[in-house]
């Protein structure tokens, strides 16, 4: 436990050697912990790296009362279940939205309405700065969390908040009219 709080001491202080060497040593486990949970490599890593990422710049907050080792688990296994329950409603919203495609071919005034729609939405995107039109997509279309799309596209999260306030206010406007 000592050793632990002197760990979590120099990585609040901006140890990157202690930080780094955190994680070297745990960073197979935690993929391979992941691993078990997700049954997808890539998925393992990315969330293994993204807590990494976050305990690194949140360093001077995070308070962990337990074991280095009990405390990075814990958050894989939470970031996992997390991972499971976001992609448990991206399938539920993409089979709401096929059942209200379905149901909108039988019925040829919501079939209608669904087309203008979807052309207005069409032409409001292309509208958009290009940048900003690609991170409303990242959302809203591929279901991708603001952390994600920074990570991707090697923006801030900040960035991406001011990007999608830019196209969530266009599309407020359009489709007040």
């Amino acid at each position: 436990m000592v050793r632990d709080r002197d760990i979590i001491r120099r990585i609040r202080n901006g140890d990157i050697k202690e930080f780094e060497s955190l994680f070297r040593s745990s960073y197979n486990a935690l993929v391979n912990y992941a691993r078990t949970i997700l049954k997808d490599t890539d998925t393992s890593e990315e969330i293994v790296q993204e807590l990494f990422y976050v305990l690194w710049r949140d360093r001077k907050k995070i308070m962990i009362n337990s074991s280095v080792n009990a405390y990075i688990f814990r958050a894989v296994y939470n970031r996992c279940l997390h991972y499971i329950e976001h992609k448990k409603v991206v399938m539920r919203h993409e089979d709401e939205i096929r059942g209200r495609m379905d149901t909108a071919g039988k019925d040829p005034a919501e079939e209608m309405n669904y087309k203008e729609l979807h052309d207005k939405m069409t032409r409001i995107i292309e509208k958009l700065p290009e940048r900003a039109a690609k991170i409303f997509c990242m959302s809203r279309f591929e279901g991708m969390k603001y952390e994600e799309i920074a990570r991707e596209l090697s923006i801030s999260v900040k960035t991406v908040e001011a990007n999608m306030g830019k196209a969530l206010k266009e599309f407020r406007k359009e489709l007040s009219v």
